[in-house]
């Protein structure tokens, strides 16, 4: 089997550095780290992971390593794979297969060989290597434990995949954790998103019209993030529940055919395709700015803006400006791809330190109870939850009161 396939293994430094910045910054991974180098857990486990490969997720798999697994990495992204960090993981000796700007076909590859280790666990965000297993190497299936999926979009997949009976090992929705989704969905995307809009576009977001397509927790971080800016929002939702929260947090709620032509901004972040389609994008301002913080770029409609635009030019890096057929310009960030990612820095390290102690202490109770897992999604433990958020208070020096044996008999019982 072929070790690494990274772009330039000289630029592992650069790599090491922004390793040891976020390590600094990630006191949960850090804990683990020191516990799992004593204990051994995963010592002899194989482990294939696909996440955005970027300094938190190496230092990641720096834990797991320091555990014993024998890790094979690759990105879940294209534009999302930092190389001085790929390579950095491959000079300490583990499988890399990762380039950023990498074609489709480089991408499903580098799937492959992530695979072909053999996993015995999967760390998966967007649901790329479960997926290959299935469709493609489902010889590789009876070897597999179980795994975690980090994004909604991926706990989206394996749902479907669960519903329609062919899901083969037990998948945990790390997604849906009280201690990933509350605080990565919410405070990283809403943070990382305006983080690359600004950085990217260089312009003001306050007196500015902001649409946030899906109010779930990542459109609620991203529409805080953006009135706090100063922006006026508005949010579009098919949830009648979810609209009605968006109403009464203070946001206009519409459709995106009547936000279209209000919109100086957009953010899509749904997890389903064609949000943003050609006629809304005909309806938009001359110089519309269009973004996605959804997982795969199908939110905007790029196909449609590829075959219909009578010009595109390159109007900043990251950002490809379109003339559509009535005239106007409109401007993609990040090839409508995941825009804090893509063309950014991700989501803050101390923000992914809780999410991916979740990821490693859920891939630790996989190792430890897979043999009476079924093949469907579980869900995070409330006892993973709550020591989670436990070290997350005590890094920060905070302690919270506890109930007396009276109270806790008096919330127990019916009879008071």
């Amino acid at each position: 089997m072929q070790l690494y396939e990274v772009k330039d293994i000289s630029l592992a430094p650069g790599g090491h550095r922004k390793i040891e910045w976020v390590r600094h910054n990630m006191p949960l991974l850090r804990g683990l780290e020191e516990e799992f180098r004593k204990t051994k857990p995963f010592e002899g486990v194989k482990i294939s992971l696909s996440v955005h490969l970027e300094a938190k997720t190496a230092y990641l798999c720096k834990v797991l390593a320091a555990g014993g697994a024998e890790m094979s990495v690759t990105g879940s992204n294209v534009l999302s794979t930092q190389d001085d960090v790929a390579a950095a993981l491959a000079e300490e000796g583990m499988r890399v297969f990762a380039v950023h700007g990498a074609s489709e076909e480089q991408y499903n590859d580098h799937i492959r060989r992530t695979l072909e280790n053999g996993p015995n666990i999967i760390i998966d965000d967007g649901g790329d290597l479960v997926s290959m297993i299935h469709r493609e190497m489902p010889e590789l299936a009876g070897g597999v434990w179980g795994g975690c999926e980090e994004t909604t979009t991926g706990v989206i997949r394996l749902k479907a995949m669960e519903k329609d009976g062919v899901l083969k090992f037990p998948m945990v929705a790390v997604n849906d954790a009280k201690c990933k989704h509350l605080f990565d969905n919410r405070y990283g995307t809403g943070q990382s998103v305006w983080d690359s809009i600004m950085h990217n576009t260089n312009l003001i977001v306050a007196s500015k019209t902001v649409v946030v397509a899906g109010y779930g927790w990542c459109g609620r971080g991203i529409a805080m993030r953006a009135a706090a800016l100063g922006a006026q929002v508005i949010v579009t939702e098919i949830d009648p529940v979810k609209a009605i929260e968006a109403k009464m947090d203070g946001y206009d709620v519409m459709t995106m055919a009547d936000a279209a032509p209000k919109g100086d901004i957009f953010v899509t972040a749904t997890g389903c395709e064609h949000v943003i389609t050609g006629d809304h994008m005909l309806a938009m301002k001359e110089q519309a700015i269009l973004s996605n913080a959804g997982h795969f770029n199908v939110e905007v409609d790029m196909n449609w803006l590829e075959s219909h635009a009578e010009e595109k030019r390159e109007a900043r890096e990251n950002i490809m400006a379109y003339r559509l057929p009535n005239g106007r310009w409109v401007n993609v960030i990040a090839e409508g791809r995941l825009v804090n990612i893509a063309a950014s820095n991700g989501h803050p390290a101390e923000i992914m330190d809780m999410s991916f102690a979740v990821q490693a202490l859920s891939a630790l109770y996989v190792r430890e109870h897979h043999k009476e897992l079924d093949s469907r999604v579980i869900y995070v433990t409330e006892e993973i939850d709550r020591l989670v958020a436990c070290r997350r208070l005590e890094a920060w020096g905070i302690t919270i009161d506890t109930l007396s044996d009276e109270q806790e008999k008096y919330l127990n019982s019916w009879n008071v």
